[in-house]
């Protein structure tokens, strides 16, 4: 029985094409076994976001050698089919699969002996391939929709993955319904550009709404979480919905990318700053207490001090709870690699400071607003120094004392306080405190 090992870099949807991956490799009489349990093959599943995501791959596949030094060491995914030659030609890498053939890599190498480059041009990626991960029992990550038609000129996720295509509600459906089988209690919807689902063989047929309305009737799932959408898909229709749902939280990840409209407008968004606080307006009117979390790059070519600060001045006086806040890296073929005014590294790196703090003060403010409140928190193995760590249905982190039987367990709490650390103590059996 021959072992192999995975190891995915970037994003949730990465994660559940590599779970989905590793099943076929266990149905096929394959073990699935550590990274560091002397595998005869390594996956690695690869991103290329930002150009650091790129440096990780080499040292993974250096890692990969150490440990095995004759294994068979394949990459895909987004870097895969961006630099397949430039990985191809990496120390210790045996093959590369881009986006139309990672899901077929039985097809292309067999019993794993056989070098090679199979990366087809972007526009082969057509099939949709459904994924989702079962790493753990509490959540998993459901994929509804591939590809993006957006051309974002800082991106170069349609280079490597295609066009947006999607599954049908009627597949998803059946996908959720095996999840609901085994012990998940939570199930992130994922993809490339979820708000844009719908779309089969070139032409728009289903709506999100309609998919979310759907599996709001799913029994044996406590809770559905949206990951990222964008603001100018994110409706009223689909705020109203969750506001009201059986299982949908009140948890938002909306991208704002800069509050300029000048430079939305460079970056080629498909909405302005206004839209933007009128989707989080309308979100706090309808779920006070609801999380958003915000996506925002510093840096940007042509971004001035001014134009930073009226991004740093719009988020501070929004309602949102959070930030991720991404320093600008430079893309091979964007359109913003081409684009004059390039902002010093050591200033971005300056802006990215600065955010970052920002952020942690939204989040303390935010948990802050929570307190004394009672949530129902799904509790995880993830245990540190005898305390047990979880989520409310907001997205509050918290902490309890260490109680096996709650692992896994969805159990109304109030949140009482938050400590400098930002660790919890707890006072009485069943309180916890915001993390």
């Amino acid at each position: 029985m021959k072992k192999v090992a995975f190891y995915t870099l970037g994003c949730k949807l990465n994660y559940s094409e590599t779970s989905s991956i590793s099943r076929m490799f266990e149905d096929r009489g394959y073990k699935k076994v550590s990274f560091t349990e002397n595998p005869d093959i390594f996956i690695i599943n690869t991103c290329s976001v930002t150009e650091n995501a790129d440096k990780k791959c080499k040292k993974i596949v250096k890692e990969a050698k150490k440990i095995s030094p004759e294994s068979f060491v394949t990459i895909i995914g987004c870097y895969a089919q961006l630099k397949p030659k430039e990985i191809s030609e990496i120390t210790g890498v045996n093959a590369v699969l881009g986006a139309a053939e990672k899901f077929r890599l039985f097809d292309y190498l067999d019993d794993f002996t056989k070098d090679g480059i199979y990366a087809s041009e972007i526009k082969e990626a057509k099939t949709y391939n459904a994924s989702y991960s079962i790493a753990d029992r509490t959540r998993t990550f459901l994929k509804v929709q591939d590809g993006c038609n957006y051309g974002c000129a800082f991106c170069t996720i349609p280079l490597a993955r295609g066009k947006s295509r999607s599954d049908s509600i009627e597949n998803i459906v059946d996908q959720a319904k095996e999840i609901a089988q085994t012990e998940v209690k939570e199930v992130v919807l994922t993809g490339v550009n979820i708000g844009d689902f719908g779309i089969h063989d070139g032409r728009r047929k289903e709506k999100f709404i309609d998919l979310i309305k759907e599996l709001d009737q799913i029994e044996g799932i406590d809770r559905f979480r949206i990951s990222s959408i964008e603001p100018n898909l994110l409706s009223n229709e689909v705020i109203e919905f969750v506001a009201q749902s059986k299982r949908f939280v009140p948890h938002f990840h909306i991208p704002l990318q800069s509050g300029s409209d000048a430079i939305l407008k460079k970056m080629n968004r498909r909405y302005l700053s206004d839209l933007y606080q009128s989707r989080v307006e309308k979100i706090k009117s309808l779920m006070p207490n609801c999380c958003i979390g915000v996506d925002v790059i510093v840096g940007f070519p042509g971004e001035t001090e001014e134009e930073f600060l009226t991004t740093y001045n719009f988020l501070n006086e929004l309602d949102v709870s959070y930030l991720h806040v991404f320093t600008y890296s430079e893309r091979p073929n964007t359109k913003a690699v081409e684009m004059d005014d390039v902002v010093d590294m050591n200033e971005r790196n300056k802006r990215s400071k600065m955010l970052r703090g920002l952020s942690e003060k939204k989040r303390r403010y935010f948990y802050e607003q929570q307190l004394d409140k009672t949530f129902n928190v799904l509790f995880e193995e993830d245990v540190h120094n005898d305390l047990m760590h979880g989520f409310t249905e907001n997205y509050v982190r918290v902490a309890a004392k260490y109680d096996p039987i709650l692992i896994n367990e969805v159990k109304q709490v109030t949140l009482k306080s938050i400590n400098d650390n930002g660790h919890v103590e707890v006072e009485e059996p069943g309180e916890v405190f915001a993390h």
